[in-house]
């Protein structure tokens, strides 16, 4: 076997082991990515579920927009940082959902999970988010909470593509009886005429 041979076969070799070893890394680069995804897509998942996450969502939906209507409250959102205390539960959501976005955006979650799972709570919690953004925004700029507001926009996105839904094609639904449905239309019904009875009778 001649000299040019050997060395020809030994290139050879030291290229199929660099292509394996390069091969290699990349599937254990590829399961670390798998990992730290399904990481933290349980801990999102966590935060989300979690009652003190339940209860800043409430203050946002039903506590914020009465505070709005307080001159002292925009006063605060406008130009006190950090926010104040009674505010706090504002910047738990907020947050939250920027770091999700962000997630998101740089593939550390995969972006169909997370809107097929969520993108209803995202969209809704945007909108009862914004009046006050609109109000932080005004000193902070457009910059804040920017990945929130990308999530929102992919979620609604992903909403108006999958108006009922995305269950598969092709695979039957399981049956889904509402048994109480003529119960309450029936008790929906008596008691609007009653409310209607009680404003007849309470007219001058």
């Amino acid at each position: 076997m001649s000299l040019e041979l050997l060395t020809a076969l030994s290139s050879i070799g030291t290229f199929i082991v660099i292509a394996a070893t390069a091969v290699a890394a990349f599937w254990q680069l590829r399961h670390m990515n798998g990992s730290n995804s399904i990481s933290t897509l349980t801990e999102a998942r966590e935060v989300l579920e979690s009652p003190e996450f339940a209860a800043a969502r409430r203050f946002v939906s039903k506590e914020l927009p009465r505070l709005l209507k307080d001159p002292e409250t925009r006063r605060q959102l406008e130009f006190e940082s950090p926010l104040p205390e009674h505010l706090q539960p504002l910047n738990v959501v907020g947050n939250f959902y920027e770091a999700l976005g962000s997630w998101v955006r740089r593939g550390v979650i995969d972006q169909n999970i997370v809107v097929s799972l969520w993108s209803s709570v995202v969209v809704a919690t945007w909108h009862h988010v914004t009046p006050a953004l609109a109000i932080m925004r005004r000193n902070s700029g457009p910059a804040l909470w920017d990945q929130f507001e990308y999530l929102a926009r992919i979620s609604q996105e992903w909403i108006d593509r999958h108006p009922d839904g995305d269950y598969p094609k092709g695979v039957a639904h399981m049956p889904v009886v509402d048994e109480w449905l003529a119960e309450d239309r029936r008790l929906a019904q008596t008691n609007g005429a009653v409310g209607e009875t009680i404003g007849l009778r309470a007219a001058p």
